[in-house]
């Protein structure tokens, strides 16, 4: 986990990480949220409606801008404020996210960074983009 401060943070600062995506992760998220929309859960559902398999829910996709934020870019002092995110393609079970955030501003009144989220597939086919706001807090 890094740790940056607010000090620390420069505009054009990245940071990436790769996640695989599972038939496990999905059924957890299932769990949390009851969604149970059936192209998420429901592989002949899918299969009928042309995709190869089932649809990963596009919130667990977008969840993993909070591991971006609390763990790499600011770290540990991140407080999220705002998370906007726009879903481009769909994300199956086995897929392998590349997450990549890039610092596009900072608030120095305020302590706010707000970065660029990018994610692709193994296949580089971009998935998300997104807008992460967060405070930095202090130590």
């Amino acid at each position: 986990m890094k740790k940056y401060k607010f000090s620390d943070l420069e505009i054009g600062m990245k940071e990436e990480f790769k996640v695989k995506i599972t038939e496990e992760m999905v059924s957890k998220f299932l769990e949390i949220t009851n969604d149970t929309n059936p192209l998420h859960n429901n592989e002949e559902y899918a299969l009928k409606h042309n995709y190869p398999g089932k649809v990963v829910y596009g919130m667990l996709t977008a969840s993993l801008i909070s591991t971006f934020g609390g763990c790499y870019i600011p770290g540990q002092y991140c407080l999220i404020q705002s998370v906007e995110s726009k879903f481009l393609a769909p994300v199956f079970i086995n897929d392998i996210l590349i997450v990549t955030g890039e610092v596009i501003d900072l608030h120095e009144s305020v302590q706010r960074v707000d970065i660029k989220i990018i994610m692709r597939n193994q296949n580089g086919t971009k998935v998300l983009k997104g807008l992460l706001k967060a405070g930095v807090l202090n130590e």
